[in-house]
């Protein structure tokens, strides 16, 4: 299951200078022999993979250990993804005032620290669900803001000429741990039971922790005189992003698909696993074959816009993301063959997300002047990312109401519509995308 508007990269149009001999030498030189960068990245490369390890061993704990009701589950997952709505806008800005790496380091000890609960209340019979809901709303707070820095950290790590490689390498990272993620952690889910597979997830948030120690950058915080009342800034985020027709499109679709497909992803754990009659690990590899197709649409991106245009990437992939959601609640009705069709689902999902995210994102940092990157995405995330707790709570009381397979349909039907604000509009009469449009409230 994937959802529009993923991991963005970092920008990549401000300068900076890493540690590394190769920079103080002046001699551009390939990231594997960096180590100040692959210290960092060996990081992250076991943070990504405990993180879905996590993403599947919660859900599993509550339906299976704790007998998670529709409702429960709408909670967990709300309480999950909260934090972007709540603290998404001001977590920009206040993190443009602070040393990025910092805030990572206390994030990934916060998230660490969180999940080892789960498996120690569990172990002393104390476990309910709403301490699972106290977990996913620290770690979703705790996430948001290693997220946001996460995304512009690079610059102060590497060369400028170096950043289109470092971003590659971590977004590849990402993608594997995407496959191999489920399913090690239906693997470990089956062979230790959920609250110990989620120990799994802390010591690779350990491990990110060290790893960030041990790097090193030249980011300096920015002056007092350099900083604005954060409402101000905040504003001036959302005025650019709404005052751009394009843009604006974008976040429509984006915003309404995230909204739907959250209904979907919140009760598929039910839905595989009692609806269909599926194990955690079958449910694990199901994720992970979905996700091969992310590492084939960010290496197919480049054909894709070269084929058919940038502009018309963004329609042609938000309908073929949209229409194949379909597939999701169809498996209920032919359960001889639900795996496939999951699979098959999951593969198309993931490789045309994949397509529009790379391009629209691309386009959102064209377009954006430099001293406003951070907070266009902040301001772009709150829109289309802000929708998933809300989401969330409707699939739990849908759920409820209706029963899970008829949820299931109405997220797809929810996620066909919201394709309509790119796919009526002006990017099917356009083959490139332009490098900037006017905008209200737009700084230089």
């Amino acid at each position: 299951m994937s959802r529009s508007e993923g991991g963005d990269a970092a920008p990549g149009v401000v300068d900076g200078t890493g540690s590394d001999g190769a920079q103080r030498d002046g001699v551009s030189r390939s990231l594997w022999r960096d180590g100040n960068f692959l210290t960092m990245w060996s990081g992250q490369a076991l943070a990504q993979l405990g993180s879905q390890v996590t993403e599947l061993a919660i859900p599993v704990l509550a339906v299976l250990l704790l007998q998670a009701s529709e409702l429960e589950l709408g909670l967990l997952n709300a309480a999950g993804v909260a934090a972007f709505l709540v603290v998404g806008l001001p977590a920009g800005a206040w993190i443009d005032r602070m040393r990025k790496r910092h805030v990572m380091i206390w994030a990934d000890a916060v998230r660490a620290l969180a999940l080892a609960a789960l498996p120690l209340l569990w172990w002393l019979g104390a476990l309910e669900m709403w301490h699972l809901y106290a977990v996913a709303l620290v770690v979703g707070v705790a996430t948001v803001f290693f997220d946001v820095s996460y995304q512009s950290i690079i610059p102060s790590l590497v060369r400028s000429e170096q950043i289109a490689e470092a971003n590659g390498k971590l977004e590849a990272t990402r993608e594997l741990a995407n496959i191999a993620g489920p399913a090690a952690g239906g693997w470990l889910v089956a062979a230790l039971s959920a609250p110990f597979a989620i120990l799994a997830t802390v010591g690779t948030y350990v491990a990110s922790f060290v790893a960030l120690l041990l790097t090193r950058d030249d980011e300096e915080p920015r002056t007092a005189d350099d900083r604005g009342p954060i409402l101000r800034e905040i504003g001036e985020g959302l005025r650019w992003v709404f005052g751009n027709a394009l843009l604006l499109r974008i976040v429509g679709t984006t915003a309404s698909s995230n909204l739907f497909a959250t209904v979907s992803f919140t009760l598929l754990p039910l839905f595989l696993l009692r609806e269909l009659g599926l194990s955690p690990e079958a449910m694990g590899i199901i994720f992970s074959l979905g996700a091969i197709g992310g590492l084939a649409g960010a290496i197919a991106t480049p054909h894709v816009v070269r084929r058919i245009g940038e502009a018309r990437a963004i329609p042609a992939s938000a309908i073929a993301f949209s229409a194949i959601a379909c597939l999701l609640p169809l498996a209920a009705t032919v359960p001889s063959i639900a795996f496939g069709l999951l699979v098959v689902q999951g593969f198309v999902s993931s490789f045309t997300v994949l397509v529009y995210n790379i391009t629209q994102v691309t386009f959102r940092q064209r377009i954006t002047p430099r001293r406003l990157l951070g907070r266009m995405n902040a301001s772009v995330r709150f829109c289309v990312w802000g929708v998933m707790p809300i989401g969330a709570l409707l699939a739990g009381a849908l759920g409820t109401w209706l029963g899970v397979v008829p949820t299931m349909w109405i997220g797809a039907a929810g996620q066909l519509l919201a394709a309509a604000f790119v796919v009526i509009g002006p990017f099917w009469r356009m083959r490139r995308l332009p490098d900037a449009e006017p905008a209200s409230g737009a700084g230089s």
